[in-house]
């Protein structure tokens, strides 16, 4: 425990960022492996299986770390304007984000889901900005800017690899699309969050997210695809490697997460999540081989550049030691802006 205690706040983030980043990845990954052991010529380790086995999974985890935050007290304490904004949450950032991102990754590669789910800080920025009237230095505001010229260029530069739609006069991918609508959607989930959850433990949050998101998702999907869909769902192989998967990614890069928040400053903060992108980029590469093309690295590069101005930003607010108690509702905040965790 003292030698946990001596690891500095930034190597757990550090750690946090890179399992965050390796998760869409390791779902693309999953999936192929699915593929080499087709049921009856069905890929059990589909993208809807992935993402409903993992929240049942996250969700069993949720209950045994936070068991004790469910009971009567802390459900009478919630107004009815509270549960109403719990509700839009967990569909907003629970159900429909997860799902579209994973449907990205049938479309598109991994590289261009993590290059574009990008814009979601940026947004999240702007919507605090004129619907919070928080304020912010313009460095700040200059690499937000750039971040989104950077998603731009990703989405907008011709690439022959890519499967494509019209919109007016311009062609973007379809996976490319279903991210930003993602990232759009959780931008206004983050925002709903900092307005009127913040007095909710994390707890609570995620259970009540995880079990809300997921009947949500397999009522979507049954009335979309019908109850055949999930046919395959109860393939030991599935289960087995979304066990792993939800310890890995979900618990340790949470854990890892949570425990670098209590023990950093904004400014590390800022910088760790900072690399998220290239975490990504580097875990597609390592995990998958995926070279990036030339309008990720135009895109890539812009979107680093936006980073770099970001980080001048955070350098000239006064830097405080965070002095967040364990898992304390506003982590959840902070929490959101290292994008996709896998569910």
């Amino acid at each position: 425990m003292n030698l946990i205690q001596r690891i500095p706040g930034r190597a757990y983030l550090l750690l946090g960022v890179t399992i965050f980043g390796a998760a869409n990845a390791v779902t693309r990954q999953l999936t192929e492996l699915g593929a080499e052991n087709l049921i009856d010529g069905r890929n059990p380790i589909s993208f809807c299986n992935v993402l409903f086995v993992g929240n049942i999974w996250a969700l069993v985890i949720f209950l045994l770390l936070y068991y004790q935050q469910i009971n009567q007290e802390t459900i009478k304490k919630l107004s009815g304007k509270d549960w109403l904004s719990l509700t839009s949450v967990a569909i907003l950032a629970g159900a429909l984000a997860p799902a579209l991102f994973f449907s990205a990754l049938e479309r598109t590669m991994v590289n261009n889901v993590i290059l574009v789910s990008r814009i979601e800080p940026p947004l999240v920025l702007a919507l605090s900005i004129f619907l919070l009237h928080e304020r912010v230095n313009r460095w700040v505001i200059i690499g937000a800017i750039v971040s989104f010229i950077g998603v731009g260029l990703t989405v907008f530069i011709p690439d022959p690899n890519r499967e494509m739609m019209s919109m007016a006069s311009f062609q973007i991918g379809t996976g490319e699309l279903m991210v930003a609508v993602g990232a759009v959607s959780a931008a206004v989930a983050t925002i709903i969050s900092k307005v009127s959850l913040r007095n909710i433990s994390l707890g609570f949050f995620n259970i009540y997210r995880t079990f809300l998101s997921t009947v949500v998702f397999f009522i979507i999907v049954t009335l979309l695809f019908g109850i055949g869909h999930f046919m395959d769902i109860f393939s030991p192989l599935v289960w087995q490697w979304m066990l792993l998967y939800s310890l890995v990614i979900v618990v340790g890069g949470q854990f890892c997460w949570f425990s670098g928040l209590q023990k950093s400053s904004a400014s590390e903060i800022s910088l760790a999540n900072s690399f998220a992108p290239i975490a990504g980029v580097l875990a597609s590469y390592l995990i998958l081989g995926e070279v990036p093309t030339t309008p990720q690295y135009i895109g890539g590069s812009v979107i680093i550049l936006g980073i770099i101005f970001n980080q001048i930003g955070v350098s000239k607010v006064p830097s405080q030691p965070s002095e967040l108690p364990p898992l304390d509702r506003s982590t959840e905040d902070i929490d959101r802006t290292v994008g996709f965790k896998g569910v």
